[in-house]
């Protein structure tokens, strides 16, 4: 195996991750196990970026009302917060804060990108619904913009319909109120890091 030592910025280096040494393969066909033996525990390193990243994209919430009565951060906070408040555990309340984080990257497909996010580190249970949320919350609303508000009787079958549905009812389509006294985004920070900063089950 060939390596290269950097020291430098490299567009794709890790913001505060110490130099590594990289492999200098020009295609995978060509990489040796020397060099996935130095590729793979970097894996963590970017992982442990994760939460200043999850953070960086719930800001970008922040002052984006899309003309709803909150801007989409209020509303994440809300949903989050009503569910702590009921007792929820921490993996359902990061759920809750997250379910809306694609919002402004996909927002025809916004269900999508949370769900994908949330997926290694929480329950089937929960990932069904942070997948499903939004068909789901089209109960209360799609018939007022030509939408079947009861597209989401297609998954009547579903072990975890019940459960979707709950959440949409209790926190998810109630979380738009102004007045609404809703705990910050920092104190939801440390479930972040404690959820997301490792890898799953770690």
């Amino acid at each position: 195996m060939t390596i290269a030592t950097t020291t430098g910025a490299s567009p794709t280096a890790v913001p505060g991750a110490a130099p590594v040494t990289r492999a200098t393969f020009r295609s995978f066909a060509e990489s040796t196990k020397d060099d996935w033996d130095l590729i793979v525990p970097q894996l963590a390193v970017t992982q442990s970026f994760v939460p200043d990243r999850i953070l960086e994209q719930l800001g970008h919430l922040r002052s984006d009302h899309g003309g709803f009565p909150v801007d989409r951060l209020e509303h994440s906070l809300q949903t989050a917060t009503r569910a702590e408040r009921d007792g929820r555990d921490t993996e359902y309340v990061m759920c809750a804060l997250l379910h809306d984080i694609g919002d402004t990257l996909t927002p025809y497909n916004h269900p999508a990108i949370a769900a994908a996010i949330v997926k290694p580190f929480v329950s089937k249970a929960n990932h069904w619904m942070v997948e499903h949320h939004g068909i789901f919350q089209g109960y209360y609303f799609w018939h007022h913009i030509g939408a079947d508000q009861h597209a989401r009787e297609a998954y009547r079958d579903s072990e975890f319909f019940d459960y979707t549905a709950e959440f949409c009812a209790n926190y998810d389509q109630v979380a738009f109120d102004p007045d609404y006294r809703s705990e910050p985004l920092e104190h939801f920070e440390p479930m972040i890091r404690a959820c997301f900063g490792s890898a799953p089950g770690g």
